[in-house]
């Protein structure tokens, strides 16, 4: 099989480095944040095959996405990386690079086999990856491949950064037009409305709630109330400014809010935090 851009990568499953089995095309899928906000297209992907734990250039080209991969992820991209390294060899090798991606093995060298990129020269590790980066949009289509045996051959971290910018540019919701609609507004609330110009965004608040936080990360997450609704909340739900984070099992009161797609949550607060407000009001005016 020769890949060439324009073509798709396969939409293979493998196990990650928890032994989980994970399908290619979930690493692109479109996020929740987007699809709250209606917007359809999934996230582009960098897939990186590498040869495995005990090559230098491997270490030195992880290391650098390491570094890069917090960019990725407020680009709204993803990165996962590929070798025939068993699962529980790549996830001791992934804890000390400090890696946050995932790492999945191609332990039966099937995909590598699929894609025609089985390296056989080395004689202490046969069969292992050519080394590959593929760069991807959301559909699995190839914008890019950088073959790896030289470490010349791989990509930079600013050649990533200008790949994922044509990727990005692309997009629909890429212009900043896209973001500035009262569906979108709706969801992601303006700072503004939290300092009191209500006016910035017109929110459906149809209730109140309280519940618990189930999961919250990179700035998003959901809150399961106490009749059993599951509902998305986003940072900019939570009163402040800046970024802000709820913890999971954190006990909170909210407002709800009827959006475009669903019902979600706003005006998050910790009732821990709020009682003990309350306590030193009382306090203080005795």
């Amino acid at each position: 099989m020769t890949l060439q851009p324009g073509q798709r990568l396969p939409d293979f499953t493998l196990p990650d480095h928890t032994g989980k089995s994970v399908r290619l095309s979930n690493f692109s899928a479109i996020g929740e944040f987007q699809r709250r906000l209606g917007f359809t297209e999934g996230r582009p992907l960098i897939v990186v095959f590498y040869r495995g734990y005990f090559c230098p250039r491997d270490h030195r080209q992880l290391s650098q996405l390491v570094s890069f991969y917090p960019e990725i992820q407020l680009n709204y991209a993803s990165l996962v990386v590929i070798s025939v390294d068993a699962p529980r060899v790549a996830a001791a090798y992934r804890a000390g690079l400090g890696a946050e991606f995932s790492f999945l093995s191609d332990a039966d060298r099937a995909v590598i086999e699929q894609l025609g990129i089985v390296d056989n020269t080395d004689g202490e590790y046969p069969n292992i990856a050519i080394p590959h980066t593929f760069c991807l949009r959301s559909d699995l289509t190839i914008f890019k491949i950088y073959t790896g045996w030289w470490l010349a051959g791989r990509p930079s971290v600013e050649e990533l950064r200008q790949d994922l910018r044509v990727l990005m540019q692309e997009r629909a919701d890429y212009p900043h037009a896209a973001w500035d609609t009262p569906r979108v507004k709706s969801v992601r609330i303006p700072a503004a409305y939290w300092a009191g110009q209500k006016d910035a965004v017109k929110l459906n608040v149809v209730g109140k709630g309280k519940g618990q936080v189930l999961r919250f990360s990179a700035g998003q997450g959901l809150i399961k109330a106490h009749d059993g609704e599951e509902l998305y909340v986003h940072f900019t739900g939570i009163p402040g400014r800046g970024d802000r984070s709820l913890s999971p099992g954190q006990a909170v009161e909210f407002d709800i809010v009827e959006g475009l797609q669903s019902r979600y949550a706003t005006r998050v607060r910790h009732i821990l935090h709020i009682r003990h407000a309350r306590h030193g009001r009382r306090a203080g005016s005795v």
